[in-house]
């Protein structure tokens, strides 16, 4: 084969193979699908959240993506959170299942995972989401919209802003006992958690030393939302329904502290717990 012939044949192969990886990067990042940094944790996790319940890592997945109408708040004001869920045709979706009584679950939590919020906004008809939310802490929030569409589970997610200089706490340490919002005492009784293996979490309440007999809250005996220290993965968690207390199933997908943030129900009001969990 002649020079010529070779450096033709060769550019082929290089126009090929980069043609080819620039329509396999559209598919995978679609043009302003999430933010930056919401890209590189989504592909530093993709592999995981084909093998474990892992979501709420970017704004756009299965074809819809969050679109937040306010990104920034006032420090200690209460305002509105508005936001929309678009199909690929930038179209708001308002077709959502019922998932633990609710057709959306709205979670606000801080960056550092000192501050957490899960509210029940209301869809106006044009298919905008609101719910009035006060934050008193400045910083970086991550923004969860936790659904049911055509019967499967989705979690998006963006970021939120709240005006003023950050004070970050680190996470607390461990510890097996935590007082609620209540002031009820709640107990973690778990076996030591290992990456991959699914592990039962299990919760006691008392007061004043005596077994509180919790209500159903949202179709169980209570909700927990599990958040990884670092990127806010949001973990899937099942609520069983056998033995003493609240349980719920989770397999957490790393190594690495996550917070648990438990809520059941007394006497009509819920409470609010949070831990620290450990994973080996």
């Amino acid at each position: 084969m002649s020079s010529p012939v070779k450096l033709a044949a060769y550019a082929a192969v290089l126009a090929a193979l980069f043609g080819g990886g620039a329509v396999a990067g559209g598919a995978i990042d679609p043009p302003s699908a999430t933010p930056k940094e919401d890209d590189m944790s989504a592909a530093g996790h993709t592999a995981e959240q084909q093998a474990h319940p892992v979501r709420g890592l970017a704004v756009a997945d299965d074809g819809m993506r969050v679109e937040l109408a306010t990104p920034e708040l006032r420090r200690g004001a209460t305002e509105q959170l508005r936001f929309r869920i678009l199909d690929e045709r930038g179209h708001a979706v308002r077709d959502f299942d019922v998932e633990h009584e609710r057709r959306m679950h709205l979670i606000v939590a801080r960056r550092d995972l000192t501050a957490f919020q899960h509210l029940h906004p209301t869809m106006a008809a044009d298919g905008t989401w609101s719910a009035d939310v006060r934050l008193d802490d400045a910083g970086s929030y991550r923004v969860f919209a936790d659904f049911s569409y055509d019967d499967e589970p989705v979690t998006l997610a963006a970021d939120l802003r709240v005006d003023g200089p950050a004070d970050l706490r680190a996470l607390p340490a461990p510890q097996t006992t935590a007082v609620s919002d209540g002031g009820y005492d709640v107990r973690l009784d778990t076996p030591a958690t290992r990456q991959g293996q699914e592990s039962e979490l299990r919760f006691t309440v008392t007061k004043d030393g005596r077994p509180v007999d919790t209500e159903p809250y949202l179709g169980a005996g209570g909700h927990l939302v599990a958040l990884r220290e670092g990127d806010l993965a949001f973990l899937h968690v099942h609520p069983t329904e056998h033995g003493d207390g609240i349980g719920f199933e989770a397999t957490f997908p790393s190594t690495g502290a996550y917070r648990l943030f438990l809520q059941f129900q007394v006497d009509g009001e819920v409470q609010t717990v949070a831990f620290t969990q450990e994973v080996a």
